[in-house]
C-alpha cells in the first residue's frame, strides 16, 4: 500500500504518521521548505493545541457541520493528541477556558514533535507543489508535480484553506476537489476581526478589555449572538476572542451589525449607579474625565463620556441624575456598528471548503473518487477559537491516515 499525503501541516503530519503505521510506503509532499508553517504562528506562537472539553461538549463548538466530526473526534480526541505529544517530549498545560498549550509556550516544539511522528522510516518527505491529482474510472491513481507524476494507491489532501496564504494555504486543495467532481462551498473568513463604522476605536487601538459581555443584534433588534470574555480594540475596529467567535455567526453583516459592549456585566444598573456615586463622592472636586479612573481604563474614559453625550470637564458634583443614567446606559451598552470583515487572509480559519455530504465521515474518503481522502481545513468545517480548529485537523487527519492505510 502506497499513500501520498499532500500538505505537512497539522492534519498532514498526523495523517502521514498514522498511515505509516500500516502502509508500506507514505510520501509526504509539502510545498514549503519546512513543516507546519501555519502551525508555528497559531496562538500567537504559543500554539493552542486543543481544548479540555468533553467530546460531546466539544462538538457543540463547531458552528459549521459539527455532526460530520463525530467519528473523527471519537477516534482521535483531545487527550489522544496530548498523549501523542507527550510521547515525543511535549508536556502540556490547561489554561482559562480549557485551552491547552505546550508548557514551553512554543509552537515550534509542537511542530518538532509532530514532524518526528510523521517521519517514520517508511515515510519519504518531498518538497514540491502538487499541480493536480490523477484519477481514472473513479479511482485515485496519484498526483501531478512539475515535470513528473507520482503514483499511489491512496491520496490524502491536507492543504488547508485560504487564510494566511503566505504559509502556503492558497486554496490548492479546492482545485483538487473540483478536479475530482466535488462541490466546494465558497470560502469566507471565519474567526476574523471586524471593521466598525465608528472611528473612535482608533483612539483605543491596542486596548484589551477582559470580562466584558458582547451582544450582537440585527436591524430588527433581534439578538444574533452574545458572549463573555476578552475584546481588543484595533485601528479598524474590534478583535479578540469574543469578536472572533462572533464573526462565525454573522450571516449578513449588512443587517447583523449592531454590537453592544457591556463594560460591567457583573453589575446591574442599580449596583453600578451606587458604585458611580461612591466614586463621585471620592472625587467630588474633580471633573468627570478625571473621576472614572477607578472604574475604567484611562483611555476608555473620554470615549464613554462622549458616547454618553456628557461634558468631560463638568464637575462631578454638578452631574445630574439624568446625566448619570446616560453614563450608566453607555457603560452597559457601548454601541458599535459593524460594516465588514477583515480580509480572509487575516482570518484564523476559513469557513467553506469541500462539501461534507460528499465525504464519508467515518473514513474521510471521497464519495466521488475511490482512494481520495480529505482532512483538515480544506473540508467545510470550522470551530470557535479555543483549540477546536486544530483538534478538528488532528482528528480528521488521524482518521484519514488510518482509513487510507487499511487493506480492503
Amino acid at each position: 500500500m502506497k499513500i501520498i499525503v499532500i500538505g505537512a501541516g497539522a492534519a498532514g503530519m498526523i495523517a502521514a504518521g498514522r498511515a505509516a503505521e500500516d502502509a508500506e510506503k507514505v510520501i509526504l509532499i509539502e510545498r514549503n521548505d519546512f513543516f507546519g508553517k501555519k502551525l508555528r504562528i497559531t496562538g500567537k506562537g504559543r500554539c493552542n493545541i486543543t481544548n479540555s472539553a468533553e467530546t460531546e461538549d466539544m462538538i457543540n463548538m463547531y458552528p459549521t457541520n459539527a455532526k460530520f466530526l463525530y467519528s473523527a473526534l471519537y477516534t482521535f480526541g483531545n487527550y489522544d493528541i496530548t498523549a501523542l505529544l507527550k510521547k515525543y517530549g511535549v508536556e502540556t498545560k490547561t489554561e482559562r477556558g480549557g485551552r491547552i498549550f505546550p508548557v514551553s509556550d512554543k509552537a515550534e516544539d509542537v511542530v518538532k514533535a509532530l514532524r518526528k511522528y510523521a517521519l517514520k522510516s517508511n515515510v519519504t518527505p518531498i518538497t514540491a507543489r502538487v499541480k493536480g491529482i490523477i484519477a481514472e474510472n473513479g479511482e485515485i491513481k496519484g498526483v501531478k508535480l512539475s515535470g513528473k507524476n507520482i503514483y499511489a494507491d491512496r491520496v490524502i489532501v491536507c492543504t488547508g484553506g485560504v487564510s494566511y496564504p503566505n504559509t502556503g494555504s492558497t486554496g490548492d486543495g479546492y482545485d483538487f476537489a473540483r478536479e475530482a467532481g466535488h462541490t466546494v462551498i465558497p470560502p469566507k473568513p471565519s474567526l476574523v476581526p471586524l471593521v466598525t463604522e465608528e472611528k473612535w476605536v482608533r483612539d483605543l487601538m491596542g486596548l484589551g478589555l477582559k470580562n466584558i459581555a458582547v451582544t450582537l443584534k440585527n436591524d430588527s433588534g433581534k439578538k444574533v449572538y452574545e458572549d463573555f470574555g476578552e475584546l481588543l480594540f484595533t485601528h479598524f475596529g474590534v478583535s479578540g476572542p469574543v469578536v472572533l467567535s462572533m464573526s462565525s455567526h454573522i450571516k449578513n453583516i449588512n443587517s447583523e451589525r449592531h454590537l453592544e459592549i457591556d463594560l460591567k456585566p457583573a453589575l446591574d444598573e442599580e449596583t453600578l449607579d451606587a458604585r458611580i456615586l461612591r466614586d463621585f463622592e471620592k472625587y467630588s472636586k474633580k471633573h468627570l474625565v478625571n473621576a472614572l479612573d477607578d472604574l475604567l481604563p484611562k483611555a476608555l474614559v473620554p470615549v464613554v463620556i462622549k458616547n454618553a453625550e456628557l461634558e468631560e470637564h463638568k464637575a462631578v458634583c454638578e452631574i445630574t441624575h439624568t446625566e448619570r443614567l446616560r453614563l450608566i446606559h453607555t457603560l452597559k451598552h457601548l454601541s458599535l456598528t459593524l460594516k465588514g470583515f477583515r480580509p480572509v487572509e487575516e482570518a484564523i480559519v476559513t469557513s467553506g471548503g469541500v462539501k461534507v455530504s460528499e465525504i464519508n465521515p467515518s473514513t474521510m474518503e471521497s464519495k466521488k473518487v475511490k482512494g481520495l481522502y480529505f482532512a483538515g481545513e480544506v473540508i467545510d468545517v470550522d470551530g470557535y477559537t479555543g483549540g477546536y480548529n486544530l483538534q478538528a485537523a488532528f482528528s480528521t487527519g488521524y482518521l484519514a491516515g488510518m482509513s487510507a492505510a487499511q487493506e480492503e
